[in-house]
């Protein structure tokens, strides 16, 4: 740990030919250079494994993975490029047909909630709120209620009452799971939406795919805007609103780089312990070097 205790993580008293240098700035552009450099071959190694594990093959080629129960489903709607069929955590492994079907509705339900959620977001910013009252009993009217999370606690009991009889409402009337245990259709929910119900089935193919591609976009949209807002109290995520963030002790700190700046989803840095964050640092540098090494080994 002596790196560590230098205050110079990643320092192991080694001056590589060619790459030291004493010049500040471009000593800072090297070492900012390595972090990304290191970060890639960290995820491209562990993806070399994992597709050497499943095919035998240290490039992963699907075709030598002739026995897998995923064929069953790799020409299914959502199998697109350039991941193809996505299965990380392995859930259609055991190639169960009823639990695929069962999955895919409520990935096509969950992403249809997402795109209206996440238009939700954006409209009142863009457009405006309504006129007048959205609860003249209670004196809220709609330019009351905040756009975003904050929205929660200005809701009526009687309106979140109403939304939640709309939610079982089109559950119950649709028959629950219906479109899986009787018309083996996931996300069929018995109604064609004007102008994009369509009898020809290349079209019918190409929408409902474009559907889970913007239904899977939106899942991730409103769960980094629900983020961003708890974060910042901005649907936008406005970094300046987050001023008493321990975070922003590390904000210019090596590694941060665009497009997302100072990366920290886990909240590892939340308390701001500077000693615990070049630890970190120091393993993650130590953990990029070998793997860029790894990588190199693999594809050499």
């Amino acid at each position: 740990n002596s790196d560590g205790q230098m205050s110079d993580p990643g320092n192991c008293g080694w001056k590589p030919p060619l790459l030291a240098t004493n010049d500040p700035e471009l000593k800072k552009k090297r070492l900012n250079a390595e972090l990304a450099n290191g970060r890639l071959a960290m995820v491209a190694i562990i993806g070399m494994f994992f597709q050497d594990g499943l095919t035998g093959s240290a490039w992963g080629d699907w075709a030598l993975y002739t026995a897998s129960p995923l064929r069953a489903f790799e020409n299914e709607l959502g199998a697109q490029a350039p991941l193809g069929f996505f299965d990380p955590l392995g859930l259609s492994s055991a190639g169960d047909k009823y639990a695929f079907m069962r999955r895919r509705s409520v990935e096509i339900k969950h992403g249809r909630i997402c795109m209206l959620a996440t238009l939700g977001y954006i409209t009142p910013e863009v457009t405006g709120k309504f006129p007048g009252f959205l609860s003249p009993g209670s004196g809220l009217k709609f330019a009351d209620v905040p756009n975003g999370l904050a929205a929660i606690g200005k809701v009526p009991a009687a309106g979140w009452f109403q939304i939640f009889s709309w939610m079982a409402f089109c559950e119950v009337g649709a028959g629950y799971d219906a479109d899986v245990n009787e018309k083996k259709d996931p996300g069929n929910m018995g109604w064609r939406p004007p102008l994009l119900a369509t009898d020809n089935p290349e079209v019918k193919k190409r929408r409902l795919a474009s559907e889970l591609a913007n239904g899977r976009l939106a899942m991730m949209a409103i769960i980094g805007m629900f983020f961003q807002d708890g974060l910042t109290g901005s649907a936008w995520g406005d970094w300046s609103n987050y001023t008493d963030s321990p975070l922003r002790a590390f904000e210019n700190e090596l590694g941060v780089q665009e497009p997302v700046g100072f990366w920290d989803p886990l909240a590892f840095t939340a308390d701001g312990d500077v000693l615990a964050f070049k630890r970190r640092r120091c393993v993650e540098l130590k953990h990029g070097r070998i793997s860029m090494l790894a990588t190199m080994g693999y594809i050499t």
